[in-house]
């Protein structure tokens, strides 16, 4: 049986983080309240990965879809196998799909408060650029988000993620005038990139 923790919190990150402290399994994944699982086989496909390889954490890919009923595909995030280089260019994981083992969490740490938009993009920069954790890809989407989360729902939000990741960049060793305006290029092809 699950824990249900219900009471004021500090945003978003501050609730993950209440997650990750009363988390009880093996691992901690997240799935935000307008989100779903793009099939009834994902935490099986998950929960069987960490089983077979000797990883500390596992991701996916990721679907935008629109926030009516009608649930059109907007954007098809496809990550690809892991290549600790590439985020050196900007490239992450889509945080939706990612799943840590929980004594990783106990670690690592978890989400930094300081950031206000993209401390999801700060931790997997800290696990995976600064302490070098082995992931494992799983090529399906995972997850179906819908629409308007915080890093994109205004201008002045997009402005603020972008502050939040070039320090978050600075943090943990990743050369912001690089990966920065990369990082914001590589999401243009995912609108035209269907399944």
């Amino acid at each position: 049986m699950g824990t249900i923790i219900s009471e004021p919190d500090k945003g978003i990150y501050d609730a993950l983080n209440k997650g990750i402290k009363a988390a009880t399994g093996e691992a901690v994944g997240f799935l935000h309240s307008d989100d779903v699982y793009a099939n009834a086989d994902v935490l099986s496909t998950i929960a069987h990965t960490f089983m077979t390889k000797e990883v500390d954490a596992i991701y996916g890919d990721l679907d935008y879809i629109s926030n009516d009923q009608n649930e059109k595909l907007i954007r098809h995030w496809k990550s690809h196998p892991f290549k600790r280089s590439k985020l050196r260019y900007g490239w992450m994981p889509p945080h939706p799909t990612f799943y840590m083992r929980t004594n990783r969490y106990r670690q690592l740490g978890g989400f930094d408060l300081r950031f206000k938009i993209a401390a999801d993009y700060d931790s997997l920069l800290r696990y995976l650029w600064k302490n070098n954790i082995s992931v494992a890809y799983i090529p399906e989407v995972l997850v179906k988000m819908r629409l308007g989360g915080a890093s994109n729902r205004s201008i002045k939000n997009i402005i603020q993620k972008s502050r939040e990741d070039w320090q978050a960049m600075k943090a943990n060793g990743v050369p912001p005038l690089l990966a920065l305006p990369a990082k914001n290029l590589s999401k243009v092809p995912q609108f035209f990139k269907k399944q």
